[in-house]
């Protein structure tokens, strides 16, 4: 794999379309190697793109910082207790805000337009220069976690098997796809999907208790909340990704 030329480190804004055609924005981060995988990061409904500020950077792992407006103080915007990558190791990272949401999270529930948000923002990610466009992984918490998975399952109907797995924190079947139906075509496709919940969460223990696949895996945390929330100093969710990501795209 060559070092990368052309592409700096700095976040770089894309334009792309929803699956229905609606204009949306998202933020790519360039992996340090040409051809490397791509992670397409979907947030929750009481944020926004921001709440990866400190996630995708850690993942692109080019010493950038991304100057995000975000809720300060929640753990997941905090590095210094992130689990460090293995050594020259580096994602490409596509972000975007589904519709509606912004600095003070989504004004309204769009369950549609969100599934056309999170389809389309997979097949843009895919298509980016720099990226490995059959190695491309989908991760999300909440609304985003089901995003993740039913847009893994979209990219794959459309552009054969590009998309390696979705890693979903709490999903809902919150954008009309149930979630268990997405988990199976992904798994039809022969690709993990990997469900993290806390049992106390009722609506995301329901969905990932309800899916199954020779690929799937159910993951319960007794200690965690939900969404972002399972991203905190004494969860291991961090590290899970980096398990989740070394599985399906190295």
């Amino acid at each position: 794999m060559a070092l990368q030329e052309g592409l700096p480190a700095e976040p770089q804004a894309v334009v792309f379309q929803a699956a229905d055609g609606a204009p949306n924005e998202g933020v790519f981060f360039p992996a340090a190697l040409d051809g490397a995988p791509m992670v397409v990061l979907m947030h929750w409904a009481p944020g926004s793109a921001c709440d990866w500020q400190a996630i995708a950077p850690w993942l692109q792992q080019r010493d950038m910082a991304w100057d995000c407006t975000a809720e300060q103080g929640d753990p997941w915007l905090d590095p210094s207790w992130f689990p460090a990558l293995p050594a020259g190791a580096s994602y490409n990272v596509f972000v975007f805000s589904f519709r509606g949401c912004g600095d003070q999270g989504c004004t309204a529930f769009s369950p549609e337009g969100w599934l056309a948000d999170a389809q389309g923002a997979m097949q843009a990610a895919a298509r980016l220069e720099g990226v490995d466009p059959q190695r491309v992984i989908a991760i999300g918490a909440s609304i985003g976690a089901d995003g993740a998975a039913d847009g893994c399952a979209y990219l794959n109907e459309q552009e054969g098997k590009a998309c390696r797995g979705a890693f979903s924190l709490s999903p809902g079947s919150y954008l009309t796809v149930p979630y268990d139906g997405a988990v199976a075509a992904i798994d039809g496709d022969g690709h993990p999907a990997w469900c993290l919940y806390a049992p106390k969460d009722a609506q995301a223990a329901e969905a990932c208790e309800s899916a199954s696949g020779e690929h799937y895996e159910l993951l319960a945390d007794p200690n965690g909340g939900h969404g972002m929330v399972l991203i905190q100093p004494g969860l291991d969710t961090l590290q899970k990704m980096l398990d989740f990501i070394a599985l399906t795209v190295g």
